[in-house]
């Protein structure tokens, strides 16, 4: 498995190339990606494809990828600028692509900005909270986990993100009327590391969830889309966030095996079913 380091002036990116370029049976590589997840997170699902070139990579910033630009937020347009750059860098595009949360939110960018690089995209539960009907109280309870991170730290944080996206349905006085959930409930360090770096719970992600996606750009692309959903998120935020997203582009959501992390091998600490998922994917890349 060759890595391959993309040089520009803002960024280092690492990538991966699981298979020839060409592919041998000709079809386009099949590009994972996500975010704030790695390509680290794709290897159970990549594996379920050794019949096809994977292409993963770190985003900026995250796992092997170093910026250069004395930044550390997460934008989906400049995201998407990355990708397009992996992608040229291929030699062998338009690619099918699969992308996961924030990564599904980069590539509705990408498409919206270079609607030639992709063929098919399955975007799977893309966090877009703008869209939910609940959108002002769905952004207070995000607001409150950078708060708790702020003053508590990780661990403590932790436990607020995974009771806020298991949370089913709108959120209403009942979830902010709740007490702060114990992190040793959830198997986290109630200490405070002094950390407050986390992608996932500080600001510097901020730009993801509240992105509003380009509904005429996106129906003008050739790209077909496809937004997936997890059979286990029905009702919580990014199964409700991925409805609203399909409705949205004027479909029905595609169901998924398993949860938010549904590809996800045992190597993670809420594994899903990686083997039914792959199924799934090639059933709807078909």
């Amino acid at each position: 498995m060759p890595t391959h380091l993309l040089e520009t002036p803002e960024v280092t990116l690492a990538y991966d190339v699981h298979g020839p370029l060409p592919a041998a049976d000709g079809r386009p590589p099949l590009v994972m990606i996500a975010q704030p997840m790695d390509a680290g997170g794709f290897e159970a699902l990549r594996s379920h494809f050794p019949d096809r070139t994977v292409v993963t990579y770190d985003p900026r910033g995250l796992g092997r990828s170093t910026r250069k630009d004395g930044r550390v937020d997460h934008v989906p347009e400049v995201q998407a600028a990355d990708v397009h750059a992996v992608i040229e860098a291929l030699g062998a595009g338009p690619v099918e692509m699969f992308a996961s949360s924030g990564g599904a939110v980069t590539a509705l960018a990408l498409v919206t900005a270079h609607p030639g690089d992709v063929i098919t995209l399955v975007a799977h539960e893309p966090p877009l909270i703008t869209l939910l009907p609940d959108a002002r109280a769905a952004a207070r309870a995000s607001a409150g986990i950078r708060e708790t991170y702020e003053a508590k730290g990780w661990g403590a944080a932790m436990a607020a993100f995974i009771t806020m996206t298991s949370w089913v349905g709108e959120f209403t006085d009942d979830y902010f009327a709740r007490p702060a959930p114990d992190p040793a409930l959830f198997g986290m360090p109630a200490e405070d590391d002094g950390s407050r770096d986390d992608p996932l719970l500080s600001d510097r992600s901020s730009a993801v969830s509240s992105y509003l996606p380009d509904v005429d750009a996106l129906a003008a692309a050739p790209t077909r889309v496809v937004i997936a959903v997890g059979e286990e998120s029905q009702g919580t935020l990014t199964g409700r966030t991925a409805v609203a997203a399909a409705e949205l582009l004027g479909q029905q959501a595609t169901v998924f095996p398993s949860h938010h992390g549904g590809f996800l091998g045992g190597g993670f600490g809420y594994a899903g079913q990686p083997e039914a998922f792959a199924r799934r994917l090639r059933e709807v890349l078909a």
